[in-house]
């Protein structure tokens, strides 16, 4: 977070929020749809990038602007906050299309590597129109103000930690590391980033690791000895696990926005890392997976229509949080009930579908049948 916000300070606001921001707190979404991808190696490994991406922008849509509401009302700040209409309509049309896109792609039996290019192009040419429409007079202040209000702005950057060097060694504080006592700068910010992004992708390969094996019927820990697991398709357990605790960055990040009163930052993070979300740390990942090995990914029908429904329930739950947005001027306490409310039903779906309830069963084939009408499968 104190890197991403110092390397995008002369962003305005909103944009700030939609692309440094929301790539900086993703970057576990990339890693573990790689590492899923890597380890796994097949089509059940592409399946759980699939379920981390897709369940982890259900996770942004719904999650993350409740809980950064009710952060700021919680706090007594404000009752109610309001957010730029222009960047609710910029970000969610967007959004909307990428997720479109991504819906119609992604469906096939076999994906190849120009599919990841496809996608990863959808996310480049929105990142180009953020940074193209930002308001010239905006790029011009916000630089004036930092050259102008340098001292201030290092004096506020300035991280004051509590205990030494050695300490943060052993408790991993990567701002006292890395900052210490000293003003942070360009240099000092970038190091912070790339160190964190390593860390990031330490701990997002054990826990693809943790989510294969709590997919399996049972499963050998290396000297602890055989555990029993779910036995579920590994992309129900991305979708729960996975999605959430990749999604932990981009939480912390809204809600200090909203804590600072930035409101489109806090909101265009969560969409902007939707974006991100299913455009690149899917198609990254298959784009590099197909060219190393020379032949695509072979989807079983299972799988197909496992990941279709999914991405058709990802773009309907996007419709519905973004007429919860645009419904009124502002945001309280029961918008961001209700769109909390939305996401427990979509796990209890997620956990009826692994379980072969009927009710979710049936869901899934009407959902599937929609598609088929339309031919989009």
């Amino acid at each position: 977070m104190a890197a991403s916000e110092y390397i995008g300070r002369n962003l305005s606001e909103g944009v700030r929020g939609a692309t440094i921001n929301a790539i900086a707190s993703s970057m576990p979404e990339v890693f573990t749809s790689f590492f899923f991808l890597f380890v796994l190696s097949d089509a059940s490994g592409f399946s759980g990038g699939i379920g981390t991406t897709a369940g982890s922008a259900i996770f942004n849509g719904m999650v993350i602007p409740a809980v950064s509401v009710l952060a700021v009302i919680g706090a007594g700040m404000v009752n109610r906050i309001e957010v730029s209409r222009k960047v609710l309509l910029r970000d969610g049309i967007a959004l909307l299309v990428a997720e479109f896109i991504f819906l119609v792609l992604i469906g096939g039996s076999e994906l190849h590597w120009y599919h990841g290019a496809i996608l990863m192009g959808v996310y480049f040419v929105y990142l180009a129109y953020m940074l193209i429409t930002m308001k010239r007079n905006q790029r011009k202040n916000a630089m004036n103000a930092v050259a102008t209000e340098e001292d201030e702005e290092d004096d506020e950057d300035a991280y004051e930690p509590s205990g030494s060097f050695f300490k943060g060694l052993i408790t991993f504080d990567l701002e006292r590391i890395f900052i210490g006592h000293a003003k942070l700068g360009g240099a000092r910010a970038w190091s912070l980033l790339l160190f964190s992004t390593a860390a990031i992708a330490g701990v997002c390969y054990f826990l693809v690791v943790a989510c294969e094996w709590i997919g399996e019927e049972t499963y050998h820990v290396p000297y602890l000895g055989e555990f029993e697991g779910l036995g579920i398709p590994v992309m129900f357990v991305a979708l729960i696990l996975a999605s959430a605790a990749s999604s932990f960055p981009d939480t912390m990040i809204s809600i200090k926005d909203a804590r600072k009163g930035q409101y489109d930052d806090a909101i265009s993070n969560a969409l902007g890392s939707n974006i991100f979300d299913v455009c690149f740390a899917l198609g990254f990942p298959l784009f590099v997976f197909t060219l190393l090995r020379g032949e695509p990914i072979h989807m079983p029908p299972e799988i197909v229509d496992l990941s279709t429904e999914l991405r058709f329930l990802l773009w309907l739950l996007t419709i519905l949080a973004l007429l919860i947005f645009v419904v009124g001027r502002y945001i309280g306490r029961t918008k961001a009930i209700l769109m909390l409310a939305a996401y427990f039903l979509f796990v209890l779906y997620i956990v009826g579908r692994s379980a072969d309830n009927p009710i979710s069963n049936a869901i899934a084939e009407f959902l599937l049948d929609v598609l088929h009408f339309f031919s989009i499968t």
